[in-house]
Order: C-alpha cells, then sequence, then structure tokens
C-alpha cells in the first residue's frame, strides 16, 4: 500500500548516481571562457542534441520568466542570441538587463551557469548574421513579428509566413527593423559536475577587476 504521506506522483525513487567525472581548481582553466571551450567542445563531440542550447533567465516587474535559446556566438567578450526586439525576453531585458544562462548538459552530468548584463549587437553584426541564415528561417523571422502576442490559429500563422515568402519571392530577405541579438558580458560564471554521493563539484568564477585586456577572475569552490 502506498505510504499517504507522500504525494500520489512521488518521484523520490527517481534518481541517478553521477560517476563520470570530477572537479579540481588545479585542473580548472584560469579563464573561464577558456574553461567553457573547453567544456563547450566535449559536448559537442559527445553528440549531444543541440548543445548549444542554454535556458536564458530574465525578470521584470518582479516576474522571471525563462525560456530556451540557442547561443549562436561566444568569445571573450561574452555570448550572442537573437530574438525579436519586441518579444516577452527582449522587453524584460530592456527594462532589466541583468540575466542567467544555463547549458545543461545532462548526459555528461555538467551544467554551466552564466550571470551577466545583456546588451544588443551593432546593428551590423546582426545584420550580418541574419543573411547567414538559411531562407525558412528569415522568412519566419518576419512571420513572428508579434512574437509572445496572442495569435489566432496556426492557419493563420501558417498565412502569415505564405504573404512573406510571396512578398520576397526571387529576392534578398531582409533583416526586419524588430529583429537582432543579444550579446551576454557575463560577471560570474559557474561549473558544475555530477558527483557520487551527491557531493557534486561546483566552482564558481567572480569577475573581480574588469580589463579588457586582463581581466581578474576569482575562483572559488562552494559547496553542494
Amino acid at each position: 500500500m502506498q505510504d499517504k504521506a507522500l504525494p500520489e506522483n512521488d518521484l523520490s525513487n527517481l534518481r541517478r548516481n553521477y560517476e563520470r567525472d570530477s572537479l579540481s581548481s588545479s585542473t580548472l582553466n584560469v579563464d573561464p571562457f577558456e574553461q567553457f571551450q573547453i567544456w563547450f567542445d566535449q559536448a559537442v563531440v559527445s553528440d549531444l542534441v543541440e548543445p548549444n542550447a542554454m535556458v536564458l533567465a530574465t525578470s521584470a516587474s518582479n516576474t522571471p520568466t525563462i525560456r530556451t535559446v540557442l547561443l549562436k556566438s561566444f568569445d571573450n567578450r561574452g555570448f550572442v542570441f537573437y530574438t525579436n526586439y519586441k518579444s516577452r525576453k527582449a522587453s524584460q531585458i530592456s527594462a532589466q538587463p541583468f540575466v542567467s544562462l544555463l547549458f545543461p548538459w545532462h548526459s555528461l552530468e555538467r551544467q554551466v551557469i552564466i550571470l551577466g548584463k545583456a546588451d544588443p549587437l551593432d546593428r551590423n553584426e546582426s545584420s550580418a548574421y541574419f543573411k547567414s541564415r538559411p531562407y525558412e528561417s528569415k522568412i519566419a523571422a518576419w512571420a513572428s513579428s508579434d512574437q509572445s502576442k496572442v495569435i489566432r490559429s496556426r492557419e493563420y500563422l501558417e498565412n502569415t509566413w505564405g504573404s512573406y515568402e510571396q512578398r520576397f519571392k526571387g529576392k534578398e530577405v531582409p533583416i526586419p527593423d524588430y529583429w537582432g541579438g543579444f550579446r551576454v558580458a557575463p560577471n560570474e560564471f559557474e561549473f558544475w559536475q555530477g558527483r557520487e554521493k551527491r557531493l557534486h563539484d561546483r566552482f564558481r568564477y567572480q569577475l573581480i577587476s574588469q580589463n579588457s585586456e586582463n581581466p581578474t577572475w576569482q575562483k572559488e569552490r562552494l559547496s553542494p
């Protein structure tokens, strides 16, 4: 008989032990961007589905929201993604530019959390990326001009896509005025590696001194 103290859909026994890898301060790169590059490259060759998928958390008016977006580039300036500037995420970033990113690499028993400030990309950079997108993705950017808004039906969306396809048939599809990228400039990284007995390895890098040529990061182990 089920214990009445437990909820009907009890998931307390749904667990696994993490034993794939470990982390130590001595093996971590002193530069969190370099460490992220190492882990990202390992995620790519591990055949993960969408290794560049990241959960983006934004907040405004005491209402936090999250969604999954795709990382499109990164360097020591930050992490870049693209979106509709009229979307809820963009509106919240406009009101409160400090965001969080999460890379959930479950099969590697790893995750990376990044905190930082999101700023719109230079228009030329957004345009260059838009030109590289597949044709259907370019049309979709126009068809979803009302991103995050209520629409009548799937048929309405398909018809809107079709009307823009006809409009730009045989032409270069221009970047919409309301579409572009953001770059998240980090001030904190956390690298998490699952370990046995739930004694996970967690290391945080905090930006101590901002210098474009040689920023200073403080690295610390956190309690799991």
